[in-house]
């Protein structure tokens, strides 16, 4: 347990913190769930809408620290050609 005021203030910090970045996670995962969804209906205008709104959401989510930028990235690059090859 925390006991100087900066540790209890730490704590607290990282409470709040861990609770926006797991509403955000939340958020982005929707967003792919989508995309994925929209892929295994073989709805290609769908899937690219759905991708294309994806893509902001992820790439904030970079830019806010919850995903590595490699990581977002490579989701995306694989949704797209996910997406491409649909007939």
């Amino acid at each position: 347990m925390a006991n100087s005021p900066q540790a209890k203030k730490r704590a607290r910090q990282n409470e709040a913190r861990f609770q926006i970045n797991k509403a955000r996670r939340s958020r982005i995962r929707t967003f792919l769930r989508k995309v994925e969804e929209a892929i295994a209906s073989g709805d290609k205008d769908a899937a690219t809408a759905a991708l294309r709104a994806a893509q902001p959401e992820l790439m904030r989510g970079v830019t806010k620290g919850v995903f590595h930028k490699n990581t977002a990235s490579r989701k995306i690059s694989r949704l797209s050609s996910r997406v491409k090859a649909l007939g």
